[in-house]
Protein backbone atom coordinates (compact mmCIF):
# COMPACT_ATOMS: atom_id res chain seq x y z
CA UNK A 1 0.00 0.00 0.00
CA UNK A 2 1.08 3.60 -0.63
CA UNK A 3 1.59 5.79 2.44
CA UNK A 4 2.25 9.52 2.16
CA UNK A 5 5.65 10.91 3.12
CA UNK A 6 3.92 12.94 5.85
CA UNK A 7 2.60 9.83 7.62
CA UNK A 8 5.95 8.06 7.16
CA UNK A 9 7.76 11.04 8.68
CA UNK A 10 5.30 11.15 11.60
CA UNK A 11 6.03 7.50 12.38
CA UNK A 12 9.80 8.06 12.10
CA UNK A 13 9.76 11.13 14.36
CA UNK A 14 7.73 9.33 17.04
CA UNK A 15 10.22 6.44 17.17
CA UNK A 16 13.49 7.71 18.57
CA UNK A 17 16.22 5.65 16.91
CA UNK A 18 18.24 5.29 20.12
CA UNK A 19 15.23 3.90 21.98
CA UNK A 20 14.36 1.46 19.18
CA UNK A 21 17.88 0.15 18.61
CA UNK A 22 18.48 -0.10 22.38
CA UNK A 23 15.89 -2.88 22.46
CA UNK A 24 18.18 -4.90 20.14
CA UNK A 25 21.71 -3.63 20.91
CA UNK A 26 23.29 -2.60 24.18
CA UNK A 27 24.34 1.03 23.67
CA UNK A 28 26.61 3.27 25.69
CA UNK A 29 26.71 7.06 25.34
CA UNK A 30 30.02 8.60 24.24
CA UNK A 31 29.85 12.31 23.51
CA UNK A 32 26.86 13.11 21.33
CA UNK A 33 26.51 9.52 20.02
CA UNK A 34 25.76 6.06 21.34
CA UNK A 35 28.00 3.08 20.62
CA UNK A 36 27.59 -0.69 20.76
CA UNK A 37 28.62 -3.93 19.09
CA UNK A 38 27.36 -4.04 15.53
CA UNK A 39 24.49 -6.56 15.07
CA UNK A 40 25.33 -6.96 11.39
CA UNK A 41 28.84 -8.39 11.68
CA UNK A 42 30.99 -10.02 14.35
CA UNK A 43 33.21 -7.63 16.28
CA UNK A 44 34.81 -7.33 19.72
CA UNK A 45 35.22 -3.56 19.92
CA UNK A 46 32.12 -1.35 19.51
CA UNK A 47 32.09 0.43 16.15
CA UNK A 48 28.32 0.73 15.79
CA UNK A 49 27.28 4.37 16.23
CA UNK A 50 23.75 5.73 16.75
CA UNK A 51 23.10 9.48 16.57
CA UNK A 52 20.05 10.92 18.33
CA UNK A 53 20.61 14.29 16.62
CA UNK A 54 20.67 12.84 13.09
CA UNK A 55 18.33 9.92 13.89
CA UNK A 56 20.73 7.69 11.94
CA UNK A 57 23.00 4.74 12.70
CA UNK A 58 26.31 3.80 11.13
CA UNK A 59 28.86 1.02 11.61
CA UNK A 60 32.46 2.09 11.05
CA UNK A 61 33.39 -1.57 10.65
CA UNK A 62 31.03 -2.93 7.99
CA UNK A 63 29.49 0.26 6.65
CA UNK A 64 25.86 -0.58 7.57
CA UNK A 65 23.78 2.53 8.07
CA UNK A 66 20.40 4.20 7.73
CA UNK A 67 17.42 5.42 9.72
CA UNK A 68 15.03 3.60 12.07
CA UNK A 69 13.17 1.96 9.12
CA UNK A 70 16.45 0.73 7.64
CA UNK A 71 17.42 -0.87 10.95
CA UNK A 72 14.24 -2.95 11.22
CA UNK A 73 14.49 -3.92 7.54
CA UNK A 74 18.06 -5.14 8.00
CA UNK A 75 17.76 -6.68 11.48
CA UNK A 76 14.30 -8.25 11.27
CA UNK A 77 14.36 -8.73 7.46
CA UNK A 78 11.10 -6.79 7.23
CA UNK A 79 9.85 -5.06 4.11
CA UNK A 80 9.58 -1.27 4.32
CA UNK A 81 5.81 -1.54 4.78
CA UNK A 82 6.21 -4.13 7.56
CA UNK A 83 8.78 -1.93 9.35
CA UNK A 84 6.45 1.08 9.03
CA UNK A 85 3.50 -0.85 10.43
CA UNK A 86 5.54 -2.19 13.38
CA UNK A 87 6.87 1.26 14.27
CA UNK A 88 3.45 2.85 13.81
CA UNK A 89 1.96 0.39 16.28
CA UNK A 90 4.87 1.03 18.68
CA UNK A 91 4.28 4.79 18.58
CA UNK A 92 0.49 4.61 18.61
CA UNK A 93 0.16 6.12 15.14
CA UNK A 94 -2.95 4.98 13.25
CA UNK A 95 -2.09 4.31 9.62
CA UNK A 96 -4.75 5.16 7.01
CA UNK A 97 -6.85 2.28 5.83
CA UNK A 98 -6.22 1.03 2.31
CA UNK A 99 -8.82 2.08 -0.24
CA UNK A 100 -9.85 -0.90 -2.38
CA UNK A 101 -11.78 -1.28 -5.58
CA UNK A 102 -14.73 -3.66 -5.28
CA UNK A 103 -12.71 -6.52 -6.83
CA UNK A 104 -9.63 -5.82 -4.72
CA UNK A 105 -11.72 -5.66 -1.55
CA UNK A 106 -13.28 -9.03 -2.39
CA UNK A 107 -9.82 -10.56 -2.89
CA UNK A 108 -8.56 -9.06 0.37
CA UNK A 109 -11.61 -10.23 2.30
CA UNK A 110 -11.22 -13.75 0.87
CA UNK A 111 -7.54 -13.85 1.89
CA UNK A 112 -8.40 -12.74 5.44
CA UNK A 113 -11.16 -15.35 5.66
CA UNK A 114 -8.91 -18.16 4.42
CA UNK A 115 -6.21 -17.15 6.92
CA UNK A 116 -8.81 -17.28 9.69
CA UNK A 117 -9.97 -20.75 8.57
CA UNK A 118 -6.39 -22.07 8.45
CA UNK A 119 -5.69 -20.65 11.90
CA UNK A 120 -8.79 -22.38 13.27
CA UNK A 121 -7.76 -25.63 11.60
CA UNK A 122 -4.29 -25.44 13.15
CA UNK A 123 -5.82 -25.01 16.61
CA UNK A 124 -8.21 -27.88 15.93
CA UNK A 125 -5.46 -30.24 14.80
CA UNK A 126 -3.38 -29.29 17.86
CA UNK A 127 -6.34 -30.03 20.14
CA UNK A 128 -6.85 -33.39 18.43
CA UNK A 129 -3.20 -34.26 19.07
CA UNK A 130 -3.74 -33.62 22.78
CA UNK A 131 -6.93 -35.65 22.93
CA UNK A 132 -7.36 -39.38 23.45
CA UNK A 133 -7.65 -39.76 19.66
CA UNK A 134 -4.14 -38.35 19.22
CA UNK A 135 -2.28 -40.86 21.41
CA UNK A 136 -0.81 -42.70 18.41
CA UNK A 137 0.29 -39.40 16.81
CA UNK A 138 1.96 -38.22 20.04
CA UNK A 139 3.75 -41.55 20.29
CA UNK A 140 4.90 -41.23 16.68
CA UNK A 141 6.37 -37.75 17.33
CA UNK A 142 8.11 -38.73 20.55
CA UNK A 143 9.48 -41.85 18.86
CA UNK A 144 10.97 -39.43 16.32
CA UNK A 145 12.79 -37.84 19.30
CA UNK A 146 10.78 -34.61 19.26
CA UNK A 147 10.51 -32.82 22.60
CA UNK A 148 7.35 -31.30 24.03
CA UNK A 149 8.81 -27.84 23.48
CA UNK A 150 9.46 -28.55 19.80
CA UNK A 151 5.95 -29.91 19.25
CA UNK A 152 4.50 -26.71 20.73
CA UNK A 153 6.89 -24.37 18.86
CA UNK A 154 6.00 -25.82 15.48
CA UNK A 155 2.29 -26.18 16.33
CA UNK A 156 2.22 -29.85 15.31
CA UNK A 157 -1.17 -31.53 15.31
CA UNK A 158 -3.23 -34.54 14.28
CA UNK A 159 -6.02 -35.06 11.75
CA UNK A 160 -8.09 -37.92 13.15
CA UNK A 161 -9.36 -40.95 11.25
CA UNK A 162 -12.81 -39.49 10.49
CA UNK A 163 -12.78 -38.02 6.99
CA UNK A 164 -15.27 -35.21 7.64
CA UNK A 165 -14.37 -34.19 11.18
CA UNK A 166 -12.64 -30.88 10.43
CA UNK A 167 -15.25 -29.88 7.84
CA UNK A 168 -18.09 -30.36 10.34
CA UNK A 169 -16.16 -28.36 12.94
CA UNK A 170 -15.52 -25.45 10.54
CA UNK A 171 -19.18 -25.40 9.45
CA UNK A 172 -20.15 -25.16 13.13
CA UNK A 173 -17.95 -22.03 13.27
CA UNK A 174 -20.06 -20.48 10.50
CA UNK A 175 -18.00 -21.18 7.39
CA UNK A 176 -19.66 -22.36 4.19
CA UNK A 177 -18.72 -25.48 2.23
CA UNK A 178 -17.46 -23.22 -0.58
CA UNK A 179 -15.02 -21.37 1.69
CA UNK A 180 -13.79 -24.57 3.34
CA UNK A 181 -13.03 -26.04 -0.09
CA UNK A 182 -11.31 -22.80 -1.18
CA UNK A 183 -9.07 -23.05 1.89
CA UNK A 184 -7.67 -26.34 0.55
CA UNK A 185 -8.72 -28.20 3.68
CA UNK A 186 -11.55 -30.15 2.03
CA UNK A 187 -12.73 -31.49 -1.30
CA UNK A 188 -16.22 -32.10 -2.62
CA UNK A 189 -17.70 -34.73 -4.96
CA UNK A 190 -21.09 -36.20 -5.79
CA UNK A 191 -20.60 -39.46 -3.86
CA UNK A 192 -19.09 -38.22 -0.58
CA UNK A 193 -20.14 -34.61 -0.60
CA UNK A 194 -17.65 -32.46 1.31
CA UNK A 195 -14.80 -34.41 2.95
CA UNK A 196 -11.49 -33.50 4.58
CA UNK A 197 -8.25 -33.27 2.64
CA UNK A 198 -6.32 -34.70 5.60
CA UNK A 199 -7.28 -37.56 7.88
CA UNK A 200 -5.32 -39.94 10.13
CA UNK A 201 -2.11 -37.96 9.65
CA UNK A 202 0.35 -36.02 11.77
CA UNK A 203 -0.10 -32.38 10.75
CA UNK A 204 2.56 -29.74 10.09
CA UNK A 205 1.18 -26.18 9.85
CA UNK A 206 2.94 -24.21 7.10
CA UNK A 207 3.43 -20.55 7.99
CA UNK A 208 4.42 -17.50 6.00
CA UNK A 209 7.22 -15.16 7.09
CA UNK A 210 4.79 -13.41 9.46
CA UNK A 211 3.89 -16.72 11.17
CA UNK A 212 0.38 -16.86 9.68
CA UNK A 213 -0.86 -20.38 8.82
CA UNK A 214 -1.26 -20.59 5.05
CA UNK A 215 -1.38 -24.36 4.51
CA UNK A 216 -0.56 -27.79 5.92
CA UNK A 217 1.56 -30.83 5.36
CA UNK A 218 0.27 -34.19 6.60
CA UNK A 219 2.33 -37.34 7.17
CA UNK A 220 1.02 -40.87 7.52
CA UNK A 221 2.23 -42.83 10.55
CA UNK A 222 2.49 -46.14 8.72
CA UNK A 223 3.42 -47.27 5.21
CA UNK A 224 0.43 -45.85 3.33
CA UNK A 225 0.96 -43.69 0.24
CA UNK A 226 1.49 -40.89 -0.30
CA UNK A 227 3.76 -40.54 2.71
CA UNK A 228 3.37 -36.74 2.69
CA UNK A 229 0.31 -34.85 1.52
CA UNK A 230 0.34 -31.06 1.15
CA UNK A 231 -2.31 -28.39 0.83
CA UNK A 232 -3.17 -27.52 -2.77
CA UNK A 233 -2.47 -24.05 -4.22
CA UNK A 234 -4.91 -21.49 -2.82
CA UNK A 235 -5.15 -17.67 -2.84
CA UNK A 236 -2.90 -17.65 0.25
CA UNK A 237 -0.64 -20.64 -0.47
CA UNK A 238 1.91 -20.76 -3.29
CA UNK A 239 4.35 -23.67 -2.84
CA UNK A 240 6.93 -22.14 -5.16
CA UNK A 241 7.16 -18.93 -3.14
CA UNK A 242 7.15 -20.16 0.45
CA UNK A 243 9.59 -22.16 2.56
CA UNK A 244 8.86 -24.29 5.60
CA UNK A 245 10.51 -22.88 8.72
CA UNK A 246 11.29 -19.47 7.18
CA UNK A 247 9.25 -17.64 9.81
CA UNK A 248 11.80 -18.86 12.39
CA UNK A 249 14.94 -19.01 10.24
CA UNK A 250 14.57 -15.34 9.20
CA UNK A 251 15.30 -14.23 12.77
CA UNK A 252 18.44 -16.37 13.04
CA UNK A 253 21.63 -14.34 13.21
CA UNK A 254 23.40 -16.82 10.90
CA UNK A 255 24.66 -15.53 7.56
CA UNK A 256 23.40 -18.61 5.68
CA UNK A 257 20.41 -20.96 5.49
CA UNK A 258 20.46 -24.76 5.74
CA UNK A 259 18.23 -25.93 2.89
CA UNK A 260 16.53 -29.28 3.55
CA UNK A 261 14.14 -31.56 1.69
CA UNK A 262 11.52 -32.23 4.35
CA UNK A 263 9.63 -30.92 7.36
CA UNK A 264 11.17 -33.36 9.82
CA UNK A 265 14.69 -32.39 8.76
CA UNK A 266 13.91 -28.73 9.47
CA UNK A 267 12.34 -29.55 12.84
CA UNK A 268 15.22 -31.85 13.87
CA UNK A 269 17.78 -29.19 12.96
CA UNK A 270 15.92 -26.44 14.84
CA UNK A 271 15.62 -28.68 17.89
CA UNK A 272 19.38 -29.31 17.73
CA UNK A 273 20.06 -25.55 17.71
CA UNK A 274 20.37 -24.98 13.94
CA UNK A 275 17.56 -22.44 13.74
CA UNK A 276 18.48 -21.31 10.23
CA UNK A 277 17.05 -24.44 8.54
CA UNK A 278 14.30 -24.22 5.88
CA UNK A 279 12.75 -26.58 3.32
CA UNK A 280 10.80 -26.35 0.09
CA UNK A 281 7.19 -27.46 0.36
CA UNK A 282 6.88 -30.81 -1.33
CA UNK A 283 7.99 -29.37 -4.66
CA UNK A 284 11.26 -28.93 -6.54
CA UNK A 285 13.37 -25.91 -5.67
CA UNK A 286 12.35 -22.95 -7.84
CA UNK A 287 13.64 -19.48 -8.79
CA UNK A 288 10.82 -18.17 -6.60
CA UNK A 289 12.38 -19.94 -3.60
CA UNK A 290 15.80 -18.53 -4.50
CA UNK A 291 14.42 -14.98 -4.75
CA UNK A 292 12.80 -15.40 -1.34
CA UNK A 293 16.04 -16.68 0.21
CA UNK A 294 18.10 -13.85 -1.30
CA UNK A 295 16.06 -11.38 0.73
CA UNK A 296 17.63 -12.81 3.89
CA UNK A 297 21.01 -14.44 3.11
CA UNK A 298 23.60 -14.69 0.34
CA UNK A 299 24.73 -18.26 1.09
CA UNK A 300 22.95 -21.63 1.30
CA UNK A 301 24.17 -25.01 2.60
CA UNK A 302 22.30 -27.87 0.94
CA UNK A 303 21.45 -30.72 3.30
CA UNK A 304 19.52 -32.89 0.84
CA UNK A 305 19.23 -36.65 1.25
CA UNK A 306 22.38 -38.62 0.44
CA UNK A 307 20.55 -40.97 -1.96
CA UNK A 308 20.45 -40.57 -5.74
CA UNK A 309 17.24 -38.51 -5.67
CA UNK A 310 18.71 -36.14 -3.10
CA UNK A 311 21.91 -35.76 -5.12
CA UNK A 312 19.94 -34.92 -8.27
CA UNK A 313 17.83 -32.41 -6.33
CA UNK A 314 20.97 -30.69 -5.04
CA UNK A 315 22.44 -30.52 -8.55
CA UNK A 316 19.20 -28.96 -9.83
CA UNK A 317 19.09 -26.40 -7.03
CA UNK A 318 22.69 -25.14 -7.38
CA UNK A 319 22.34 -23.37 -10.76
CA UNK A 320 19.06 -21.79 -9.61
CA UNK A 321 20.81 -20.43 -6.53
CA UNK A 322 23.76 -19.22 -8.62
CA UNK A 323 21.43 -17.42 -11.02
CA UNK A 324 19.93 -15.58 -8.03
CA UNK A 325 23.39 -14.55 -6.82
CA UNK A 326 23.48 -17.02 -3.93
CA UNK A 327 26.57 -19.09 -3.11
CA UNK A 328 25.86 -22.77 -2.45
CA UNK A 329 27.71 -25.48 -0.54
CA UNK A 330 26.81 -29.12 0.02
CA UNK A 331 26.88 -30.92 3.38
CA UNK A 332 27.54 -34.65 3.18
CA UNK A 333 25.05 -36.75 5.19
CA UNK A 334 26.72 -40.15 4.75
CA UNK A 335 26.58 -42.68 6.23
CA UNK A 336 23.06 -41.47 7.04
CA UNK A 337 20.26 -40.51 4.70
CA UNK A 338 19.23 -37.08 5.97
CA UNK A 339 19.86 -34.49 8.73
CA UNK A 340 17.21 -36.03 10.97
CA UNK A 341 18.92 -39.46 10.97
CA UNK A 342 22.38 -37.89 11.17
CA UNK A 343 21.64 -35.84 14.29
CA UNK A 344 19.85 -38.73 16.01
CA UNK A 345 22.91 -40.93 15.57
CA UNK A 346 25.87 -38.53 15.77
CA UNK A 347 24.48 -35.41 17.44
CA UNK A 348 24.70 -31.65 16.86
CA UNK A 349 28.51 -31.26 17.31
CA UNK A 350 29.15 -33.77 14.51
CA UNK A 351 26.70 -31.93 12.26
CA UNK A 352 28.49 -28.65 12.99
CA UNK A 353 31.71 -30.32 11.84
CA UNK A 354 30.00 -31.32 8.59
CA UNK A 355 28.94 -27.70 8.10
CA UNK A 356 32.57 -26.60 8.48
CA UNK A 357 33.64 -29.22 5.92
CA UNK A 358 30.85 -28.43 3.44
CA UNK A 359 31.86 -28.77 -0.20
CA UNK A 360 31.73 -25.91 -2.65
CA UNK A 361 28.68 -26.47 -4.90
CA UNK A 362 30.65 -26.53 -8.16
CA UNK A 363 33.32 -28.87 -6.82
CA UNK A 364 30.60 -31.16 -5.46
CA UNK A 365 28.99 -31.30 -8.92
CA UNK A 366 32.34 -32.48 -10.34
CA UNK A 367 32.60 -35.15 -7.65
CA UNK A 368 29.21 -36.45 -8.77
CA UNK A 369 30.33 -36.21 -12.40
CA UNK A 370 33.39 -38.38 -11.60
CA UNK A 371 31.12 -41.38 -11.14
CA UNK A 372 30.46 -41.44 -14.88
CA UNK A 373 34.15 -41.78 -15.82
CA UNK A 374 37.07 -44.09 -15.13
CA UNK A 375 39.68 -41.60 -13.90
CA UNK A 376 42.29 -44.35 -13.75
CA UNK A 377 42.34 -44.60 -17.55
CA UNK A 378 43.79 -41.85 -19.80
CA UNK A 379 40.68 -41.87 -21.95
CA UNK A 380 38.35 -41.60 -18.97
CA UNK A 381 40.28 -38.79 -17.32
CA UNK A 382 40.54 -36.84 -20.61
CA UNK A 383 36.80 -37.15 -21.20
CA UNK A 384 36.11 -36.06 -17.62
CA UNK A 385 38.38 -33.00 -17.90
CA UNK A 386 36.73 -31.98 -21.18
CA UNK A 387 33.33 -32.03 -19.49
CA UNK A 388 34.77 -30.14 -16.48
CA UNK A 389 36.28 -27.56 -18.87
CA UNK A 390 32.89 -27.13 -20.53
CA UNK A 391 31.32 -26.35 -17.15
CA UNK A 392 34.16 -24.00 -16.19
CA UNK A 393 33.53 -22.07 -19.40
CA UNK A 394 30.05 -21.16 -18.12
CA UNK A 395 31.52 -18.76 -15.53
CA UNK A 396 31.11 -15.32 -17.09
CA UNK A 397 33.64 -13.43 -14.92
CA UNK A 398 37.21 -14.25 -15.90
CA UNK A 399 38.62 -13.97 -12.38
CA UNK A 400 35.95 -16.36 -11.07
CA UNK A 401 36.58 -18.76 -13.98
CA UNK A 402 40.33 -18.69 -13.36
CA UNK A 403 39.89 -19.29 -9.62
CA UNK A 404 37.70 -22.34 -10.25
CA UNK A 405 40.04 -23.57 -12.98
CA UNK A 406 42.91 -23.39 -10.50
CA UNK A 407 40.89 -25.30 -7.87
CA UNK A 408 39.96 -28.03 -10.38
CA UNK A 409 43.56 -28.30 -11.63
CA UNK A 410 44.77 -28.74 -8.06
CA UNK A 411 42.08 -31.29 -7.16
CA UNK A 412 42.65 -33.45 -10.25
CA UNK A 413 46.43 -32.97 -10.53
CA UNK A 414 46.65 -31.32 -13.93
CA UNK A 415 48.51 -28.25 -15.10
CA UNK A 416 46.59 -25.02 -14.53
CA UNK A 417 47.82 -23.59 -17.85
CA UNK A 418 46.83 -26.74 -19.75
CA UNK A 419 43.36 -26.77 -18.19
CA UNK A 420 42.92 -23.04 -18.79
CA UNK A 421 43.69 -23.53 -22.50
CA UNK A 422 41.21 -26.42 -22.63
CA UNK A 423 38.55 -24.22 -20.99
CA UNK A 424 39.11 -21.45 -23.56
CA UNK A 425 39.08 -23.89 -26.48
CA UNK A 426 35.92 -25.62 -25.28
CA UNK A 427 34.16 -22.32 -24.66
CA UNK A 428 34.93 -21.10 -28.17
CA UNK A 429 33.81 -24.40 -29.74
CA UNK A 430 30.50 -24.29 -27.85
CA UNK A 431 29.96 -20.60 -28.55
CA UNK A 432 30.20 -19.71 -24.85
CA UNK A 433 32.97 -17.20 -25.43
CA UNK A 434 34.83 -15.37 -28.17
CA UNK A 435 38.50 -16.24 -28.81
CA UNK A 436 40.78 -14.65 -26.24
CA UNK A 437 42.28 -11.31 -27.18
CA UNK A 438 45.14 -9.36 -25.64
CA UNK A 439 43.52 -6.98 -23.15
CA UNK A 440 43.77 -3.27 -23.87
CA UNK A 441 45.56 -1.05 -21.40
CA UNK A 442 42.43 0.98 -20.72
CA UNK A 443 39.84 0.83 -17.98
CA UNK A 444 36.64 -0.99 -18.90
CA UNK A 445 33.40 0.96 -19.26
CA UNK A 446 31.91 -0.92 -16.31
CA UNK A 447 34.88 -0.13 -14.05
CA UNK A 448 34.76 3.52 -15.12
CA UNK A 449 31.02 3.68 -14.44
CA UNK A 450 31.48 2.09 -11.01
CA UNK A 451 34.21 4.63 -10.25
CA UNK A 452 31.96 7.53 -11.25
CA UNK A 453 29.11 6.27 -9.08
CA UNK A 454 31.54 5.84 -6.19
CA UNK A 455 32.61 9.48 -6.62
CA UNK A 456 28.95 10.55 -6.49
CA UNK A 457 28.45 8.47 -3.32
CA UNK A 458 31.49 10.04 -1.66
CA UNK A 459 30.36 13.55 -2.56
CA UNK A 460 26.82 13.02 -1.22
CA UNK A 461 28.25 11.67 2.05
CA UNK A 462 30.63 14.64 2.28
CA UNK A 463 27.84 17.16 1.66
CA UNK A 464 25.70 15.62 4.41
CA UNK A 465 28.56 15.43 6.92
CA UNK A 466 29.94 18.94 6.30
CA UNK A 467 27.47 21.73 5.52
CA UNK A 468 30.28 24.02 4.37
CA UNK A 469 31.07 21.60 1.55
CA UNK A 470 27.58 22.02 0.11
CA UNK A 471 27.78 25.83 0.12
CA UNK A 472 31.00 25.65 -1.93
CA UNK A 473 29.90 22.87 -4.30
CA UNK A 474 26.37 24.06 -5.15
CA UNK A 475 27.75 26.81 -7.44
CA UNK A 476 29.29 24.22 -9.74
CA UNK A 477 27.07 21.16 -9.30
CA UNK A 478 23.30 20.70 -9.49
CA UNK A 479 21.27 17.55 -8.79
CA UNK A 480 21.26 16.93 -12.56
CA UNK A 481 25.02 16.26 -12.39
CA UNK A 482 24.33 13.06 -10.42
CA UNK A 483 23.77 10.44 -13.12
CA UNK A 484 22.36 7.48 -11.15
CA UNK A 485 18.55 7.78 -10.76
CA UNK A 486 18.53 7.23 -7.01
CA UNK A 487 21.66 9.36 -6.63
CA UNK A 488 19.91 12.21 -8.43
CA UNK A 489 16.73 11.88 -6.36
CA UNK A 490 18.76 11.96 -3.13
CA UNK A 491 20.67 15.01 -4.40
CA UNK A 492 17.41 16.79 -5.31
CA UNK A 493 16.00 16.16 -1.83
CA UNK A 494 19.24 17.20 -0.15
CA UNK A 495 19.52 20.43 -2.16
CA UNK A 496 15.90 21.25 -1.33
CA UNK A 497 16.55 20.67 2.39
CA UNK A 498 19.56 22.98 2.27
CA UNK A 499 17.46 25.67 0.59
CA UNK A 500 14.83 25.31 3.31
CA UNK A 501 17.52 25.42 6.02
CA UNK A 502 16.73 22.01 7.56
CA UNK A 503 19.08 19.21 6.53
CA UNK A 504 17.60 15.89 7.68
CA UNK A 505 19.08 12.80 5.96
CA UNK A 506 16.85 10.46 8.00
CA UNK A 507 13.82 12.10 6.38
CA UNK A 508 15.29 11.78 2.89
CA UNK A 509 15.22 7.99 3.30
CA UNK A 510 11.45 8.13 3.85
CA UNK A 511 11.14 8.93 0.15
CA UNK A 512 12.33 5.43 -0.79
CA UNK A 513 9.78 2.78 0.20
CA UNK A 514 10.96 0.06 -2.18
CA UNK A 515 13.31 -2.21 -0.15
CA UNK A 516 16.20 -2.26 -2.63
CA UNK A 517 15.96 1.46 -3.37
CA UNK A 518 15.82 2.24 0.37
CA UNK A 519 18.99 0.25 1.03
CA UNK A 520 20.80 1.87 -1.90
CA UNK A 521 19.78 5.35 -0.78
CA UNK A 522 20.94 4.59 2.79
CA UNK A 523 24.36 3.57 1.46
CA UNK A 524 24.80 7.02 -0.12
CA UNK A 525 24.90 8.64 3.32
CA UNK A 526 27.59 6.38 4.72
CA UNK A 527 30.17 5.81 2.00
CA UNK A 528 33.59 5.20 3.47
CA UNK A 529 35.83 8.17 2.69
CA UNK A 530 39.50 7.27 2.57
CA UNK A 531 41.22 8.65 5.66
CA UNK A 532 43.67 11.42 4.78
CA UNK A 533 46.21 12.68 7.28
CA UNK A 534 46.17 16.42 6.56
CA UNK A 535 43.53 19.03 5.86
CA UNK A 536 45.27 19.89 2.58
CA UNK A 537 45.02 16.27 1.40
CA UNK A 538 41.31 16.21 2.28
CA UNK A 539 40.66 19.44 0.38
CA UNK A 540 42.57 18.13 -2.64
CA UNK A 541 40.61 14.84 -2.59
CA UNK A 542 37.29 16.70 -2.33
CA UNK A 543 38.17 18.96 -5.25
CA UNK A 544 39.17 15.95 -7.39
CA UNK A 545 35.88 14.25 -6.50
CA UNK A 546 33.82 17.30 -7.51
CA UNK A 547 35.72 17.53 -10.83
CA UNK A 548 35.15 13.80 -11.54
CA UNK A 549 31.41 14.12 -10.91
CA UNK A 550 31.12 17.21 -13.13
CA UNK A 551 33.27 15.73 -15.89
CA UNK A 552 31.21 12.51 -15.95
CA UNK A 553 28.00 14.56 -16.07
CA UNK A 554 29.28 16.46 -19.11
CA UNK A 555 30.35 13.21 -20.83
CA UNK A 556 26.90 11.69 -20.26
CA UNK A 557 25.13 14.81 -21.54
CA UNK A 558 27.33 14.87 -24.64
CA UNK A 559 26.71 11.19 -25.34
CA UNK A 560 22.91 11.58 -25.34
CA UNK A 561 22.65 15.07 -26.87
CA UNK A 562 20.74 15.51 -30.13
CA UNK A 563 23.00 17.50 -32.54
CA UNK A 564 19.98 19.61 -33.55
CA UNK A 565 19.29 20.66 -29.93
CA UNK A 566 20.78 24.18 -29.95
CA UNK A 567 19.69 24.97 -26.41
CA UNK A 568 21.19 21.71 -25.23
CA UNK A 569 24.49 22.52 -26.97
CA UNK A 570 24.61 25.95 -25.30
CA UNK A 571 23.96 24.34 -21.92
CA UNK A 572 26.73 21.84 -22.54
CA UNK A 573 29.20 24.63 -23.45
CA UNK A 574 28.32 26.46 -20.23
CA UNK A 575 28.91 23.27 -18.25
CA UNK A 576 32.34 22.89 -19.83
CA UNK A 577 33.16 26.48 -18.80
CA UNK A 578 32.09 25.63 -15.24
CA UNK A 579 34.40 22.64 -15.36
CA UNK A 580 37.34 24.90 -16.22
CA UNK A 581 36.43 27.14 -13.28
CA UNK A 582 36.44 24.08 -11.04
CA UNK A 583 40.13 23.51 -11.72
CA UNK A 584 40.79 27.02 -10.30
CA UNK A 585 38.41 26.57 -7.34
CA UNK A 586 39.73 26.62 -3.80
CA UNK A 587 37.81 24.31 -1.45
CA UNK A 588 38.24 24.60 2.29
CA UNK A 589 37.18 22.01 4.84
CA UNK A 590 36.42 22.98 8.42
Amino acid sequence: MYYSEDIIEEVRMKNDIVDVISSYVRLQKKGNSYFGLCPFHNEKSPSFSVSRDKQMYYCFGCGAGGNVFTFLMEYEHDSFTEALQILAERAGVELPKEQYSKEAKERSDLRETLLAINKLAAKYYYAQLRSEKGRQAIRYLTDRSLTEETIVHFGLGYANKYSDDLSRYLKMQGYSDELIVKSGLASVDEKQGIHDKFWNRVMFPIMDVNSRVIGFGGRVMGDAKPKYLNSPETPIFDKSRNLYGLNRARTSRKSYFLLCEGYMDVIALHQAGFTNAVASLGTAFTPGHASLIRRYVQEVYLTYDSDEAGTKAALRAMPILKEAGITSKVIRMDPYKDPDEFIKNLGAPAFEERIQKARNGFMYSLEVLERQFDLNSPEGKTAFLKEAASRLGEFEEQIERDNYTEAVARAYRVSFEDLKRLVSKTAVEKGLAAPARRPKQTTSVQEKEDGNLKSQKILLTWMIEDHSVFSQVKTYLSPEDFTGRIYREVAELLYKQYEEGSVNPARILNHFTDEEEHREAASLFHTKIRELSTKEEQEKALKETVIRVKNHSIEEAGRTLDPTDIRGLQKLMEAKKDLQKLYQMQISIK
